[in-house]
C-alpha cells in the first residue's frame, strides 16, 4: 500500500496530530495489517461503515475506488451494496450506488 499523505497534504498546519494519527496509524499501521485482514476485505468493510453512516461524500468515493483497486469487481460491489440496502437505509444504497457507478463507469 502506498504512504498515505492526505492527512498532512489537507490538515496538517490546521490540526497537525489529526493528520499524522490519519496518515500514520490509520492508513500507516492499521491498514497495513494485512496479515489480519486483506486490503480488498478492507476496502468491502470500509465502504459499508460509511454507507452505514450515511457518509457519502469524497471520502466515500476514494474508498469505493480503492475497493475497486484492490481487487472488488462491480459485480460484487453491486451485490454488497444491495444486501446492506436493508441495513443500512435504501437512500443511502442510492446515494452509494450512485457514486460506484461513476467509480465503475470505465470498466
Amino acid at each position: 500500500m502506498e504512504k498515505q499523505t492526505a492527512g498532512r497534504d489537507q490538515l496538517g498546519t490546521f490540526a497537525p496530530k489529526f493528520a499524522e494519527l490519519n496518515d500514520d496509524v490509520l492508513f500507516g499501521e492499521v491498514w497495513s495489517r494485512e496479515d489480519k485482514l486483506s486490503l480488498r476485505d478492507r476496502s468491502l468493510i470500509t465502504v459499508v461503515a460509511l454507507m452505514s453512516k450515511g457518509i457519502l461524500d469524497s471520502s466515500l468515493k476514494y474508498h469505493i475506488m480503492n475497493a475497486k483497486k484492490n481487487g472488488i469487481t462491480k459485480e460484487e460491489m453491486a451485490e454488497v451494496l444491495t444486501h446492506v440496502a436493508f441495513y443500512a437505509g435504501w437512500p443511502n444504497a442510492w446515494a452509494v450506488f450512485k457514486l460506484s457507478k461513476e467509480v465503475y463507469e470505465s470498466e
